[in-house]
C-alpha cells in the first residue's frame, strides 16, 4: 500500500510599518528572516501567520493580502506567505527570537542571509507578482 502523504504546511508574514520598516526576527538557527511557523491543525493560514507573528515577535498584525506560495518539493513543505501592518503589541523576543525589530527595507533584505527568505520578501513587496506560486 501507498504510504499516506505527510506535508509540512506553513505560514509568515511580511509585515511593513508606517515608517516603510519591515520587520524581522533573528532565529537561532537561520538567522535574520520573517515571524512564521507551522500551521496548527484546525488553524488557517491567515490565523496562523498572525499567531506565530505575535508569538516570534510581540507584534500584533492585521492580513493586508495573500502574497504567494514556495513549495520545497522535495520535503514535502509548502511555505505560505502574507503582507501585514502592525496594529498593536510590543517588539518581544522568544526562544525563537533572539532579536526583533522594524528595519528599513533596504538594510532588512541585506540582513536576511537566506536567498528564498529574501526572495519571498521581495515578492511580497512587489505586488504586481502577486499571487505568486514558486516550486523549488
Amino acid at each position: 500500500m501507498p504510504k499516506t502523504p505527510k506535508h509540512i504546511l506553513s505560514a509568515a508574514a511580511i509585515v511593513l510599518n508606517n515608517k516603510n520598516e519591515i520587520l524581522l526576527i533573528k532565529g537561532p538557527r537561520r538567522g535574520w528572516e520573517m515571524p512564521g511557523g507551522q500551521v496548527e491543525e484546525g488553524e488557517s493560514l491567515r490565523d496562523a501567520a498572525i499567531r506565530e507573528t505575535k508569538e516570534e515577535s510581540g507584534i500584533d498584525i492585521k492580513i493586508i493580502r495573500f502574497c504567494g506560495v514556495f513549495q520545497n518539493v522535495n520535503e514535502s513543505i509548502c511555505n505560505t506567505l502574507f503582507f501585514g501592518r502592525p496594529v498593536g503589541g510590543e517588539l518581544t523576543c522568544s526562544p525563537e527570537s533572539l532579536e526583533v525589530g522594524f528595519y528599513p527595507i533596504e538594510k532588512a533584505l541585506k540582513m536576511v542571509t537566506w536567498k528564498n527568505f529574501r526572495q519571498r520578501i521581495e515578492l511580497c513587496l512587489n505586488e504586481e507578482s502577486q499571487s505568486f506560486y514558486i516550486d523549488f
